[in-house]
């Protein structure tokens, strides 16, 4: 549905720009960079009763019934302040829309004017907060700059979320200090990311409404994305202080993992492959490094290869197997462990929420490590073998359901 705006008013003082929008998509995007409490400025510092502001840009929240004209009164009621309006936003809510808009007043406009402006039409005004008009960008401009801050570190995705909800503050937490329960009307709301941390989120000049809470769900499955791309190589630091290098496995790394297979014990080889060779053919290099189902991840202290990881998936849908293989010297040092990791967040990437290994009944590393890394492990004994099963996801990594959740209307 597209509405469009046009002033009916003959007086050049009293026409509003045309605005069009279409119905659940915002045309325009808007940086929040300070955080603003209804009544008060950028600063922190109220706005006296009948004031005018020191800027001419604003930003309105107007809860409106979801009916025709219903916003193009709003908008020549604000024509009649001589009220240019740049932008308009559409937010559906239960039992109406909320809409966003971007006006520009004349200096001498208050913001209790602005706000008796929309009372005189039977709308509510949720908030009001100063902007910039020099910040005004359309969306997808705007969500694509957001996206490439959002993949730094954690506190530049704080930043990038700030912007996505022009809220006032963005915190990161550990998980169990969130306190989602605590909506504050609305005005505050928690987004579960990563390993057992945790954004807290708080606007004060207007509430989040549904589809703005569907938005934060959608930048934590890009932050969840980003992570999982185990694609490029990442630094690890062992339990001794050590420092590795995980990465895919390529054909050119044949001779490393076979000089790490060559000083390998006869025990650690017997305990990866369940035979008593000695050394590994070079005919199984290719496939050890390019499996046809699945990847290799390699461990690397330098030039060699200190580890290898394999993750194998199946043919029909179900958890995915992997293998590990540590040199007798980086043994019970954390290579094992952060391998696994890795090896879980592939198939974490790929659908897969279940793994699984295979060993001999007295064999229980496997079960150890996974145990270290978090991965919740069952283990069960069948047919003489080991089984042994974990998730692919710690305890506190949010999945789809759980960012489902934060999709409620915090507000009526």
């Amino acid at each position: 549905m597209i509405r469009s705006l046009r002033s009916t008013s003959t007086n050049p003082g009293d026409r509003v720009a045309v605005i069009s929008s279409r119905r659940n998509v915002g045309f325009f995007g808007w940086k929040h960079s300070a955080g603003t409490v209804d009544g008060m400025d950028d600063t922190g510092m109220a706005i006296p009763s009948g004031a005018s502001a020191g800027t001419v840009t604003w930003r309105l929240r107007v809860e409106l019934d979801d009916r025709p004209g219903a916003l193009a009164r709003i908008a020549n009621r604000l024509a009649h302040y001589e009220c240019n309006v740049l932008a308009v936003s559409v937010l559906p809510v239960p039992g109406g829309v909320v809409d966003e808009i971007v006006i520009k007043a004349t200096p001498g406009t208050s913001a209790d004017e602005l706000r008796t402006a929309i009372h005189a039409e039977g709308a509510e005004c949720q908030g009001l907060t100063r902007a910039d008009v020099h910040e005004l960008v359309d969306a997808p401009t705007e969500a694509l700059r957001t996206a490439t801050l959002a993949i730094g570190d954690r506190q530049s995705a704080a930043e990038a979320l700030q912007r996505v909800l022009a809220a006032d503050a963005v915190t990161l937490v550990p998980a169990d200090e969130a306190n989602p329960a605590r909506t504050e009307n609305g005005h505050r709301t928690v987004l579960p990311v990563g390993d057992a941390q945790a954004f807290v989120i708080r606007r004060h000049w207007a509430p989040f409404v549904q589809v703005e809470l569907t938005r934060a769900a959608a930048f934590a499955e890009l932050l969840t994305t980003v992570e999982n791309n185990t694609s490029r190589p990442g630094a690890v630091i062992c339990t001794d202080g050590s420092a590795i290098v995980l990465r895919t496995g390529e054909p050119k790394d044949a001779d490393a993992v076979a000089a790490m297979h060559a000083r390998c014990s006869m025990e650690t080889l017997f305990t990866r492959y369940h035979n008593g060779r000695s050394s590994v053919p070079r005919r199984w290099l290719h496939r050890l490094l390019c499996p046809p189902r699945g990847c290799t991840v390699l461990a690397f202290c330098g030039r060699d290869v200190i580890a290898l990881g394999q993750l194998i998936t199946a043919t029909q849908p179900g958890p995915a197997e992997i293998s590990l293989l540590v040199e007798d010297e980086w043994q019970r040092r954390g290579v094992g462990t952060a391998l696994l990791g890795r090896l879980a967040a592939t198939a974490r990437a790929d659908g897969h929420q279940e793994l699984y290994a295979t060993c001999l009944p007295e064999q229980h590393g496997v079960f150890r490590t996974a145990m270290r890394a978090g991965l919740a492990p069952t283990a069960r004994v069948k047919d003489g073998e080991l089984r042994v099963s974990m998730t692919t996801a710690p305890p506190g990594w949010p999945n789809r359901s759980a960012l489902s959740r934060l999709a409620v209307a915090p507000h009526s």
